[in-house]
């Protein structure tokens, strides 16, 4: 269909391009941009009076549980979240039931994808069998179905001797290999951040220790093996020095942090509130504060929601026994937003870290509104502000600590290859 939005602030992080303008969409790509041909006669026009389009935002780490049992969501169900929120780009975490290891599985969340043309949908394959951290996947294998890149999900490889030999295949594949960083037996089985606030909880601690050991050792191995990789969801400012360390010697990585990390601390565990149970767990204010200042220095490339949905038969678990994750990826946007409204990063930095950052760390072509592109955009109302109510949201999980926040940002319509997939 021959579209034509109107009149919108467009902001295209590609080109630079920031100013109110048109937009014409033609046969699942941005025909023109600012003036439209005399000759172009739209099907439709969208008006974007007071609104913001942006190409379609990218999410780093969706869990579908596709396959799985279906109690917790899955493909068809976050999907809707996904594109509900802007999302255009799914790439899934590979911990699903069973996971990611082959390429049957592989093929079954593409052909699902593909039959609810929603989303685009790019499998992460699992770097290990069965996650297990023992043994190599058949890493070819999953390239040659669709797999875009390797990951363990949110656990780490413990054995450096395999994750040299993964990260060296790795790189021979070309694949970015996305990693959760984290010495395991220092993490041990804790739940929250070890700190004052969890001996007082009686709760299990996870010291910020363990991330950072896990990310120096993992980065002194993908340099021995030439291996560009991704950290994901950093949480201490001690992980973003080795990071920054890193660079300076010259080593190509990209680094990630989730939007709880930048918005929330231990405190919101408040009295056990699973709801802000979350790998890496929530870190004190000063961490907090680290990673804002890192963020509006340019040290980190994204901002992910790491959505995670949970199903309501799991809130009646004891903080012990709840599964780790928070249901964001819809509000992935209007979280930002709030960055941006506490002055840690401008909207058109924010809009970079939600589109061209992650598109580049997986590997993926640059999202953009110039002419040529795929027509995959995000049209929000940047003013229009709203209470979060968990019960209104598309996705099936309801584990997120942010009902009754106020936020501003809601989506109208997100468009994939030119076609409207979401309507507000």
């Amino acid at each position: 269909m021959r579209r034509l939005l109107r009149g919108a602030h467009i902001i295209d992080p590609a080109t630079g391009f920031d100013a109110v303008a048109d937009l014409a969409i033609a046969g699942g790509r941005i025909l023109a941009r600012g003036q439209i041909p005399g000759d172009f006669m739209a099907e439709e026009v969208l008006d974007g009076s007071g609104l913001v389009a942006c190409p379609g935002l990218v999410e780093m780490a969706l869990q579908a549980h596709t396959p799985g049992h279906g109690r917790d969501g899955d493909l068809a169900s976050e999907l809707r979240a996904a594109v509900a929120g802007g999302v255009v780009h799914v790439a899934l975490s590979p911990d699903t039931d069973p996971c990611a290891d082959t390429a049957g599985v592989i093929h079954q969340q593409r052909a699902m994808a593909a039959a609810l043309g929603l989303a685009k949908v790019y499998p992460t394959g699992a770097l290990t069998r069965q996650l297990a951290g023992e043994a190599l996947s058949e890493m070819a294998t999953l390239q040659e179905a669709g797999a875009v890149a390797f990951s363990q999900g949110g656990r780490a490889v413990s054995n450096g001797a395999l994750l040299r030999l993964a990260l060296a295949y790795a790189a021979d594949f070309a694949l970015p290999v996305l990693l959760h960083s984290e010495d395991a037996l220092l993490a041990a089985d804790g739940v929250m951040h070890e700190g004052a606030l969890s001996v007082r909880l009686g709760l299990a601690g996870r010291t910020a220790i363990a991330e950072q050991v896990g990310v120096m050792r993992d980065l002194a191995i993908a340099q021995l093996v030439d291996c560009p990789v991704h950290l994901r969801h950093l949480s201490t400012m001690a992980a973003l020095d080795a990071v920054q360390a890193a660079r300076r010697r010259g080593q190509q990585l990209t680094a990630d942090v989730s939007v709880h990390h930048l918005l929330l601390t231990e405190q919101d565990v408040g009295l056990f509130n699973t709801r802000a149970k979350v790998l890496p767990p929530l870190r004190p204010g000063g961490e907090r504060g680290a990673l804002r200042q890192a963020l509006a220095q340019g040290q980190i490339d994204v901002i992910s929601s790491d959505h995670c949905p949970w199903g309501v038969d799991r809130m009646g678990q004891t903080f012990a026994q709840a599964p780790f994750g928070i249901a964001a990826v819809e509000l992935l946007l209007p979280l930002t937003l709030r960055l941006v409204d506490e002055g840690v990063v401008d909207l058109a930095t924010a809009i970079g870290l939600l589109t061209t950052g992650p598109a580049r760390a997986l590997g993926l072509p640059t999202p953009s509104l110039a002419p040529g592109a795929p027509a995959d955009l995000c049209i929000f109302a940047a003013d229009q502000y709203f209470v979060v109510d968990p019960r209104q949201l598309v996705s099936r999980g309801k584990n997120l600590p942010y009902g009754q926040w106020e936020l501003r940002g809601k989506v109208r319509y997100t468009l994939v290859d030119g076609h409207l997939v979401y309507r507000a």
